[in-house]
């Protein structure tokens, strides 16, 4: 598994990448081809490190981040909840990745950071609204106006159905189907 490293405020030591790539390495088990792990480690205030892992494989992206005081436990949870996320895909994911990677069935991290009971989900409000094809200056200026955390829209130059949304550090993002 290839591992990317980018850090925001923060140097991270030899010692903390080799335990990053070694934990990491351990669930190379689950795919089938070599996949890229992309790890964020970043110092957003003060006392607060955190740990972004991404995995993007053939049909998915597996996506964990975690804020503590301590950034080596920080890499442990989020390592613990990308776990998590495969064995609770399981099903869908056995297409996807290697055959025999359920064979056992307690996970590495899994059982050093136990999940919190996840409420159940369900769908509390519909709205319907008009959709108007717009340029997407003119969308990033709706999103402002609305307040909201995000914004759908028809992007006049591609005829797409677009999302526009806050990101964390105040930029926008903007989702847009692939063609």
């Amino acid at each position: 598994m290839r591992i990317i490293f980018s850090a925001k405020n923060y140097d991270a030591s030899q010692r903390l990448r080799a335990r990053i790539e070694r934990k990491i390495d351990k669930l190379s088990r689950y795919f089938l081809q070599d996949v890229e792990a992309r790890v964020r480690l970043s110092a957003e205030h003060v006392g607060h490190k955190g740990c972004e892992i991404t995995i993007p494989f053939d049909g998915g992206v597996l996506r964990a981040e975690d804020y503590t005081d301590d950034m080596y436990q920080s890499v442990d949870v989020a390592l613990a909840k990308i776990e998590r996320q495969i064995h609770r895909h399981r099903t869908r994911l056995e297409k996807r990745l290697r055959v025999d990677a359920f064979k056992s069935e307690e996970g590495e991290f899994i059982d050093e950071y136990p999940a919190e009971e996840p409420e159940a989900r369900y769908v509390s409000r519909t709205k319907q609204f008009p959709i108007k094809p717009m340029v997407i200056e003119d969308a990033i200026e709706q999103l402002d106006m609305l307040g909201h955390a995000f914004f759908v829209f028809v992007n006049s130059d591609t005829s797409q159905t677009c999302v526009l949304y806050k990101r964390k550090d105040d930029s926008i993002g903007m989702l847009e189907p692939e063609a």
